[in-house]
């Protein structure tokens, strides 16, 4: 009789106070695969922290878009139809996280990315935020500081023609360098690609010949930046190389070796710059569950889940709909990743931080304001 009595209580106890859903669909398998879990661990570790809000439980519905811009809209998709989530984050990887705000968009449930940062993520889409700034200014950030810090005077260019984020990131730099520079054949040429390809030795030998002074490489998957830079050297080519936010993976160190030494990217986060309450209590955190450093991706993870809970308790509502005008009046925002606030387009005005891979690790060099 008690057994059935508790087992009542808690089936109505589930019916009156059903837990606040969040879904995320990160890739956890396939090329971006480390991105995406870093991302899911800063999010897993955010709701470990903060598990309730309005008095509820928040329940973390966490999806694999495997890295297939298909199965990142399929995601979506069953996130809302099936799982009748409130909000949704994600997605490492733009080419992913594209597709996936089409659907949230269309089908009117807020989504904040974490990392994605091509301008078309956001861009006519009320619905759709996020806590990472955008490659317009990542790409003048890493041309600002390769004219005015390494003095390059001369660029050359390898993108992943398959990745919207890459190929965004690439024209972005090319331009801002350009104005740099002050000189319109600075850039000395732009190679493409296929994500995924093992041999680079086409586009490395027009690079070569050239002798730009840095080799600006904004792959879309870390492997393919790492596998680009040990070929260079293999075939003897001296320029710095040149990253975005998809480099801070412990995995391109480890597959680009020594090649890797010396080369700069720019990122998200650095306990060191990011001084908010936040940030001190996300790094004690990460480092007490996961027994190592905490990075870019995890901390934006962190924000993005942190930004959703804040936006439902300022709304008072867990309705899609109040979460989304709750979103757009984000302002001041702590997050571990700094102070945050969405522009009208609902894009993070943030600080960018340059780092460089020396002796084996991510060293901090300097933080570039928008």
């Amino acid at each position: 009789m008690k057994k059935v009595f508790l087992l009542t209580f808690l089936i109505l106890s589930i019916a009156v106070f059903p837990a606040i859903r969040i879904g995320v669909f990160e890739p956890l398998t396939g090329a971006f695969a480390a991105g995406g879990q870093l991302t899911v661990n800063g999010i897993k570790l955010a709701n470990e922290l903060f598990p309730t809000v309005l008095n509820q439980k928040v329940e973390l519905i966490i999806l694999d878009n495997k890295t297939d811009k298909v199965e990142a809209a399929n995601a979506v998709t069953r996130l809302i139809q099936v799982y009748n989530v409130s909000a949704i984050i994600g997605s490492y990887g733009s080419s992913l996280a594209i597709p996936g705000s089409e659907v949230a968009n269309k089908m009117k449930v807020p989504m904040v990315g974490c990392s994605p940062t091509n301008p078309l993520v956001t861009k006519d889409k009320p619905y759709v935020f996020r806590v990472c700034f955008i490659d317009p200014f990542q790409g003048r950030v890493m041309a600002k500081f390769a004219v005015e810090t390494l003095k390059a005077k001369t660029a050359y260019i390898i993108q992943d023609i398959s990745s919207d984020y890459s190929v965004g990131l690439a024209h972005y730099f090319r331009n801002a360098f350009i104005e740099f520079t002050k000189d319109s054949k600075s850039v000395l040429g732009v190679a493409s690609y296929q994500g995924g390809d093992q041999d680079f030795t086409a586009q490395l030998t027009l690079a070569k010949a050239k002798n730009p002074d840095v080799l600006f490489i904004p792959a879309g998957s870390y492997g393919d930046a790492a596998l680009i830079m040990k070929q260079a050297r293999e075939m003897g080519i001296k320029a710095t190389f040149l990253g975005g936010d998809t480099w801070e993976v412990p995995e391109i160190i480890e597959v680009a070796g020594d090649a890797a030494e010396g080369a700069y990217f720019s990122t998200h986060f650095d306990e060191k710059v990011m001084t908010t309450e936040m940030t001190k209590k996300f790094v004690e955190a990460y480092r007490k569950k996961y027994n190592t450093e905490p990075n870019a991706f995890a901390a934006l993870g962190f924000d993005a889940y942190l930004l959703i809970l804040d936006a439902i308790t300022r709304a008072k509502s867990s309705k899609p709909e109040a979460i989304k005008e709750s979103l757009e009046t984000t302002k001041g925002f702590q997050g571990a990743t700094g102070v945050i606030t969405l522009d009208e387009n609902g894009d993070a005005i943030k600080d960018a931080i340059v780092k460089k891979i020396e002796k084996g690790a991510f060293k901090f060099v300097t933080v570039v304001k928008p």
